[in-house]
């Protein structure tokens, strides 16, 4: 386990157990949304987004989070491991609610000067609505996708205990980290 791509739908907590998870392994993080937005909340350009995770998935070992189907095929294909956070659909929307209020209250920025903001936070593409957009959905979806990475050992987390057990249980030993070849 050293290419580790963790999913999940939006407020699952992706990017808190990716960071942890490249913590205790000792190896970078690689957020896709902060790649994906740019200032104004401009969406990066296709080949701008996958040269980012290109580059991001050409080391030996790494974490990277994020959904983006237009990054996919790259980053599921450099993965050898994929950490599914299929958690229920009351325990995501109590997350990611809380997290929406903290946010906009904390004027806290997210990526690229980035905030979220009250008149926002009910557009379709925002996160409120796209939990309910995409929740159920990936989850009938997923396995269908991991057929097509079959080289992928997929680690399915039910919900936040279970993943929080699974973290402790890792040691830096379980994840070696070769150092590249020499050319």
């Amino acid at each position: 386990m050293q290419r580790i791509i963790v999913i999940g739908t939006t407020g699952s907590g992706k990017t808190t157990l990716a960071r942890a998870l490249a913590t205790r392994l000792g190896v970078p993080h690689g957020e896709q949304d902060a790649w994906n937005h740019l200032p104004g909340w401009q969406e990066a350009p296709l080949e701008e987004f996958r040269a980012q995770v290109a580059a991001f998935t050409a080391g030996n070992a790494w974490v990277m989070d994020g959904n983006y189907s237009k990054g996919r095929d790259i980053g599921w294909a450099r993965a050898d491991t994929l950490v599914w956070l299929d958690y229920p659909g009351q325990v995501v929307f109590g997350r990611l609610l809380r997290r929406t209020v903290r946010r906009i209250a904390g004027r806290q920025e997210l990526w690229n000067g980035n905030r979220e903001h009250l008149r926002n936070a009910v557009r379709t593409n925002s996160p409120l609505p796209w939990f309910f957009k995409t929740h159920w959905k990936r989850r009938r979806e997923m396995p269908g996708l991991f057929a097509d990475y079959p080289h992928l050992r997929v680690v399915r987390l039910r919900t936040p205990g279970e993943a929080a057990r699974w973290l402790a249980a890792l040691s830096p030993e379980a994840a070696p980290v070769r150092p590249p070849r020499p050319a």
